[in-house]
């Protein structure tokens, strides 16, 4: 009941918005550490010029809003969503593995959610990913899991999404990886490569995060 009225009063402050200006939509939640679950899923409308500084990327200028984004499709993968201002890069990026047989299985890019920055009292995370603003990939989920208490890659690292990562599987991803090289050359870092306690073999962007 409280998310459903969270989302009226959104809605109703939409729509004193002036006739004709830009909206902006997007369906959001947040990451709860200490359950470890999504929580307070809302649908947000509201005018383009009522966003904050953090429903934009500062790096690229992509927002968390649907408007934002455009499809992109390719022969045998899901369609995926990505920021307007990143997506000819991205077509061009998926279309070259796709000559050269990489071993693509699936795509996941778009999809907004409060997965990082600081920890409110309640357990809550409160900032975007990357994936918010549609300028982060992952490839290949279910050989290239997300792991914590991974400084470096060691037996002790604890999977806590995605699957399994094994550089001698076919789709796990490693640094010497076609796929890999192909997302490097062309201005993304990849997951498996940043710094801290975190390694997010699926994932790319601009920042690695």
């Amino acid at each position: 009941m409280i998310v459903r009225l969270m989302m009226c009063a959104v809605l109703l402050t939409s729509g004193a918005a002036v006739a004709g200006e830009p909206q902006c939509t997007y369906s959001t939640y947040k990451w709860n550490v200490r359950d470890r679950k999504s929580v307070g899923h809302i649908k947000v409308v509201k005018p383009m010029s009522e966003l904050t500084a953090a429903e934009k990327d500062s790096a690229t200028g992509c927002t968390v809003c649907e408007e934002d984004q455009v499809t992109l499709t390719f022969d045998g993968l899901r369609p995926i969503k990505v920021c307007r201002q990143i997506a000819p890069r991205v077509k061009k990026i998926i279309e070259a593995l796709q000559r050269k047989h990489a071993p693509l299985q699936d795509l996941v890019a778009y999809r907004v959610g409060m997965t990082r920055g600081d920890v409110d009292q309640a357990g809550n995370r409160t900032g975007f990913s990357n994936h918010s603003f549609g300028v982060a990939l992952d490839v290949n989920t279910d050989q290239n899991g997300l792991y914590e208490n991974c400084v470096t890659v060691n037996p002790s690292c604890r999977l806590i999404k995605g699957g399994k990562w094994d550089p001698k599987q076919e789709f796990s991803l490693s640094k010497d990886s076609v796929i890999v090289l192909e997302f490097k050359q062309n201005g993304f870092r990849w997951g498996g490569e940043i710094a801290g306690q975190q390694k997010d073999f699926m994932h790319f962007s601009p920042t690695g995060y």
